[in-house]
């Protein structure tokens, strides 16, 4: 599905985000003193969710990415609200994007984005025996879900509107999951 892209009328810089700065002064066991800065996360971390319509089929979505201004495909992903799981955002953020629930959600490990310089982490989450359900989201549109074969992920990683490094990474790390469970 081909998407106008939506049209930017202006741009607002402020301080409030999801991070803050931190200064940290450090001393290293050899004795050299540094500072380092890094990003550190307010809220609860983020979920990607893998959700597998079949043994050998993902589903991903295409969603407007404000940062490089065009239409990406990837994960399921969201923010992980107080009093969440992982598990739990998982859930709800797979419901809220594509449209379906999941009945087994496990999640595989942690993934960083930027460790030298963020604390920032995201709990990779396969989700499996999906069933159609849907929740109300706070995307301004309703999200294109597309199924991917995880054998094609080769072809899958040269596209011009697959570029997001978390979905490439949890992808090839499920796929090695599934695998080693067989």
């Amino acid at each position: 599905m081909s998407r106008p892209l939506p049209i930017i009328h202006g741009i607002t810089e402020h301080d409030e985000s999801p991070y803050r700065m931190e200064r940290l002064d450090l001393e290293f066991s050899n004795g050299e003193r540094r500072r380092y800065e890094r990003l550190h996360g307010r809220g609860h971390g983020a979920v990607a969710v893998v959700p597998m319509l079949d043994a050998e089929t993902v589903l991903l979505v295409r969603e407007y990415a404000a940062g490089v201004h065009r239409y990406e495909l990837g994960l399921v992903k969201g923010r992980i609200d107080a009093g969440e799981s992982p598990i739990e955002a998982a859930n709800r953020e797979l419901m809220e994007e594509a449209g379906y629930g999941a009945r087994d959600l496990q999640v595989l490990r942690s993934i960083t984005l930027a460790p030298v310089y963020m604390s920032h982490q995201t709990h990779l989450v396969l989700a499996r025996d999906l069933y159609p359900q849907r929740l109300p989201g706070d995307e301004p549109e309703e999200l294109e879900v597309v199924p991917w074969k995880l054998d094609d992920l080769g072809e899958l990683i040269l596209r011009e509107d697959f570029s997001e490094g978390r979905t490439i990474a949890s992808l090839f790390i499920a796929r090695e999951w599934l695998r080693q469970q067989r």
